[in-house]
């Protein structure tokens, strides 16, 4: 057993989540999806989903039902992206909190093994899920080119950090 099981992501897709596809959820029989935001879905600072988002939150909403789960407290912000994309949402979360993955799972009704919890960093969406009994996908971020250099390089020491506590990013097949 690794000594930090719970940094350890079930699936690293080293991809951005538009590569998370029907046929990867049906592999893992993933039933539900909580969604992080920032530099998951959209880049940090930007209030409007892009076009290829919007047709990869249609197709997987055909199979699934999604949340967006967020630390972000902005009402406004967030309100605006999970509106134009009609996904319910929950806002500062405090992941690696439970609470609100918690009220997330239960809107599905579904079991936590059988939903995802799909976001950029290993400290709060990956720690969040596992600690929930989620399946776990660890995605590359959704930069964009106004993206703040100290965040990108705080995930950089974060996965320093989880990498000499024994957790793999080698991307699963």
């Amino acid at each position: 057993m690794k000594p930090f099981p719970l940094l350890q992501p079930n699936l690293v897709l080293g991809k951005s989540v538009l590569d998370l596809t029907p046929e990867i959820l049906a592999r893992y029989q993933i039933e539900g999806l909580i969604l992080d935001v920032d530099d998951t879905i959209v880049p940090i600072g930007s209030s409007v989903a892009q076009p290829e988002l919007a047709r990869w939150i249609a197709e997987i909403r055909q199979i699934v039902p999604l949340w967006l789960v967020t630390n972000n407290p902005s009402q406004v912000r967030i309100g605006a992206i999970a509106d134009s994309l009609s996904l319910p949402y929950f806002l500062s979360a405090a992941k690696p909190s439970r609470r609100k993955l918690r009220q997330a799972v239960e809107a599905m009704k579904l079991e936590p093994s059988r939903v995802a919890m799909v976001g950029d960093r290993v400290f709060t969406d990956v720690l969040a899920g596992n600690r929930l009994g989620l399946f776990t996908i660890l995605i590359e971020p959704i930069f964009s080119e106004d993206s703040s250099f100290s965040f990108n390089l705080l995930r950089r020491i974060e996965f320093a950090i989880a990498r000499v506590l024994g957790v793999s990013f080698t991307t699963s097949k």
